[in-house]
């Protein structure tokens, strides 16, 4: 375990920890209601993902590939042929003055989508002081927005370690704060200052260890040679874009769905159910994401022997740590069931799906730890090969979300979820056999 892992899972760590926390703190301070508006905001938010179309994802890639040639000296300047420099340059100038835009159009689109849903499908609900809260929301997510191709950046040139080291205390800072609004009553305001904290955190630390000074002198290089979008970069992106939009459709679907249809509570209650599930699932693939731009380097260098080394031990490393996990998770909730341990008046157990659907929910989760490896290995030779395999999952999780969760509810959505990760898994493990057999061949 290096200090980028170290980082990283300590992030995941504390999430967890942190997670379980706000559970107690959610359920003691938010009513049911409350908490599905709380757990739904998140959903809505992951509509910018039809905007920032996967660039952020693949900024890395592209980035480390270039760097791979370089060296940063002790002055923060790059130094090596001058067309792998201006290449570099070209991707932060593009990325800063694209995601300003971006920003700005995201922020404008939640605000309008945010306000025709929730008074639409909020009503009938009790009185929920939600307005202002989903506005400090828009404001950090754009914000958030604008920064994210920053940290895909420093990542890519091997900044992995202190790009690690914001998130993990991103995660401390973040939720004492939100728990602390949680108990003076903030309500719903703590999730746009937990977005607005997140900015601020990274803000601070890019400043304070001068990351800035790299970005400010790959910005002030004399441009000679440029990445072309269109001829290198769009050709890959739009196959990714097509894969995170239809990720939406997969996995964040169902707290609005249960949200129109079934109310605030139930939707609440997949939110706690998911939020944990996620976390474990986070927690886990951190083991491989920290890889991303060394894995890059050596598909650059065509070093596929040592590739093959490092991506195989890190993925059994981390399909054990998620299977540990999942199962410990099961066991926290058999003991508040049995216990029937009341936070606020509530049953603590009542806050998260029954057994069944949890279970449901659950095993593609393990699933996809495959699947994201498979994928990810893939996605770092800049190329998307699970492109078909992802629409096709997006299209058929749309359809039976919307059509079954409005005949069957609850059930509807987590069986028609279950069976689909079954049936696409070896689909998945295919695409990645035939596919590193045909780009490596011996």
């Amino acid at each position: 375990m290096d200090k980028a892992i170290a980082y990283s899972s300590g992030a995941r760590i504390v999430q967890g920890v942190a997670g379980v926390l706000t559970v107690f703190f959610v359920s003691t301070f938010l009513t049911g209601v409350e908490q599905g508006f709380y757990f739904t905001f998140g959903s809505i938010v992951a509509l910018q993902i039809f905007f920032e179309l996967g660039l952020t994802g693949i900024m890395t890639q592209y980035v480390a590939h270039e760097v791979s040639h370089l060296k940063l000296n002790d002055h923060n300047v790059y130094e090596g042929e001058r067309r792998f420099i201006s290449r570099l340059a070209s991707l932060v100038h593009f990325c800063v003055k694209w995601y300003t835009l971006l920003a700005i159009i995201v922020f404008t689109f939640l605000m309008i989508v945010g306000f025709v849903f929730f008074n639409r499908y909020g009503e009938g609900q009790e009185n929920t002081d939600w307005q202002i809260p989903w506005v400090l929301v828009c404001i950090g997510t754009a914000l958030k927005l604008f920064q994210s191709p920053l940290t895909s950046i420093f990542m890519g040139i091997g900044k992995v370690k202190e790009m690690s080291a914001i998130s993990f205390y991103q995660q401390i800072v973040i939720p004492l704060v939100s728990w602390i609004g949680l108990a003076c009553g903030w309500k719903l305001y703590v999730l746009g200052i937990g977005y607005l904290l997140s900015v601020l955190v990274w803000q601070l630390y890019v400043q304070r260890h001068h990351l800035h000074q790299i970005l400010i002198n790959l910005w002030n290089e004399r441009i000679t040679e440029r990445v072309a979008y269109f001829k290198e970069i769009f050709p890959y992106q739009w196959r990714i874009a097509l894969s995170w939009v239809s990720g939406y459709f997969i996995f964040q679907l169902f707290n609005p769905v249960l949200f129109a249809t079934e109310g605030a509570v139930v939707a609440g209650q997949m939110g706690m159910t998911l939020h944990a599930l996620n976390a474990i699932q986070s927690f886990s693939f951190s083991w491989l994401n920290t890889k991303v731009p060394y894995y890059s380097q050596l598909i650059a260098l065509k070093d596929y022997l040592t590739l093959d080394i490092h991506f195989n031990r890190t993925l059994k490393q981390m399909t054990s740590v998620c299977l540990f996990l999942l199962i410990m998770f099961f066991i926290v909730i058999w003991g508040l069931n049995a216990t029937q341990l009341k936070i606020g008046g509530n049953v603590l157990a009542d806050r998260f799906l029954g057994y069944y659907p949890m279970l449901l929910m659950a095993i593609p989760v393990y699933l996809q730890q495959y699947i994201n490896s498979w994928a990810t290995y893939l996605r770092c030779h800049k190329k998307e090969p699970f492109l078909v395999n992802s629409i096709c999952a997006g299209i058929v999780s749309c359809f039976c979300t919307f059509v079954f969760g409005h005949l069957f509810g609850l059930y509807g959505v987590t069986i028609s979820y279950f069976c689909i990760a079954v049936v696409f898994f070896p689909w998945g493990y295919w695409i990645f056999k035939t596919k590193k057999a045909e780009w490596h061949g011996k």
